[in-house]
């Protein structure tokens, strides 16, 4: 037997009959925090660039995946053979430029532009009906930073209107000053001053971006007359 197949009878064995109490009890729902957690250690030993405890937190977050398959497995929903066959499906599929006869692309962005292109056609495919949205569909759970960062990278990608919302000249002249050590200063600056204030930096950066992406929605579509 394989490694993985070890793990996958462990996990097995700990959710079966005279298995751990603590391991049946739990759910998809009640194991999120658990991934959470897991997914956030890992983040740390990236950041450090700690390779041995990084190969121990990839082990605890791999726990959280093999754990959500054996879940549905017993519901009947689905194996972790066919997640793996999925996504490795997915990935030659949205690869054509080096598994396929498409031509070799040069630029990571040239892969993203390709993937998304596959990703819409795929989902065309399967019926879904296209969306009207103005910015793409982002994961619910996104943490603010990380989605403001993607709302504004779709602000830009698609030229879209944000004068009056968001000042363009104050982010351009912001960005010539910054360089990782100052724009760390800077964010921990403000969670801390946030913090002597009673202030929620996350919450806050969550609703004035909810605002922004509402804003340029409503600009967008009325000047395509929608």
């Amino acid at each position: 037997m394989s490694a993985m197949d070890d793990l996958r009878a462990t996990i097995a064995r700990l959710r079966g009959p005279g298995g751990c109490p603590w391991d049946q009890e739990q759910t998809h729902a009640s194991l999120v925090r658990c991934l959470i957690d897991e997914v956030s250690e890992l983040i740390e030993t990236i950041d450090r660039l700690d390779f041995p405890h990084m190969r121990e937190e990839l082990g605890d977050v791999l726990i959280q995946v093999v754990f959500h398959a054996q879940l549905a497995q017993e519901g009947g929903h689905f194996t972790l053979e066919d997640v793996a066959r999925e996504v490795n499906e997915k990935l030659v599929r949205r690869h054509p430029h080096v598994f396929g006869e498409a031509d070799r692309l040069g630029t990571a962005g040239e892969v993203i532009e390709t993937w998304e292109k596959i990703k819409a056609r795929e989902k065309a495919a399967a019926g879904a009906a296209p969306s009207a949205a103005v910015f793409k569909e982002l994961p619910p759970r996104l943490p603010a930073l990380m989605l403001a960062e993607a709302v504004w990278k779709q602000v830009n990608k698609g030229n879209l209107p944000v004068a009056g919302v968001v000042d363009r000249d104050r982010v351009a002249a912001l960005a010539r000053e910054l360089d990782d050590a100052t724009l760390g200063d800077r964010l921990f600056e403000l969670a801390a001053a946030a913090r002597e204030r009673g202030l929620d930096p996350e919450g806050a950066l969550r609703r004035r971006t909810g605002q922004v992406m509402q804003e340029v929605e409503v600009r967008v579509r009325a000047n395509s007359g929608r």
